[in-house]
């Protein structure tokens, strides 16, 4: 099984997706961690990512798609993929969908994490206080926000079309939200 976990920053993706890759054996495939992995490693890559991603801007199509490929063959041997953080544009959408068709496969599950802005902002400010991690940055939190407003909920149409996407309310407990997911998982088999 193939799933997106979809919502805005700081929605709780990483969070349930840790928690599907526990209990389902399944691969998330976060960009957000490939990407920081890349910025640690100090590669030309990832010295090109952090200043993009410092700045809260959108890294390339290009850079994502390829970080997803190379990782495809692991997700497939243990069962299935979570999304996490992919994708986020249309563009990246169809990509998936052609690289996933391509191997025989699909996506069989969009779950939308419905959160509040505003309690995403605060949720943000207490991370950032305790990891530090640029990316949780208020202001390029917001731009994050902005750009996932923009250029990211209008997938929604999308998936919808396909029949696939499921909405939960990621305002709950993080058991809560597990149950919610775990719920539209079992429905989806």
């Amino acid at each position: 099984m193939n799933l997106i976990l979809f919502g805005p920053p700081a929605a709780g993706k990483g969070t349930q997706a840790k928690r599907l890759v526990e209990t389902r054996k399944m691969v998330q495939l976060s960009t957000g961690d490939m990407l920081r992995a890349a910025i640690a490693s100090g590669s030309e890559l990832g010295k090109r990512v952090a200043g993009i991603m410092e700045r809260g801007d959108l890294v390339s199509d290009d850079i994502v798609i390829e970080l997803i490929e190379s990782r495809l063959p692991e997700a497939e041997a243990a069962g299935g993929a979570i999304f996490d953080g992919f994708p986020r544009t249309l563009a990246q959408a169809e990509a998936l969908d052609r690289m996933l068709e391509h191997r025989g496969s699909r996506i069989d599950e969009v779950i939308r994490l419905k959160v509040d802005d505003e309690a995403l902002m605060q949720r943000i400010a207490g991370r950032y206080a305790e990891s530090g991690r640029p990316d949780d940055n208020p202001e390029s939190f917001k731009v994050r926000l902005d750009a996932y407003n923009t250029q990211t909920a209008p997938l929604l149409p999308y998936y919808q079309g396909q029949k696939k996407l499921v909405e939960v309310d990621g305002m709950g407990s993080i058991e809560a939200v597990a149950a919610g997911i775990d719920k539209a998982l079992d429905k989806a088999r």
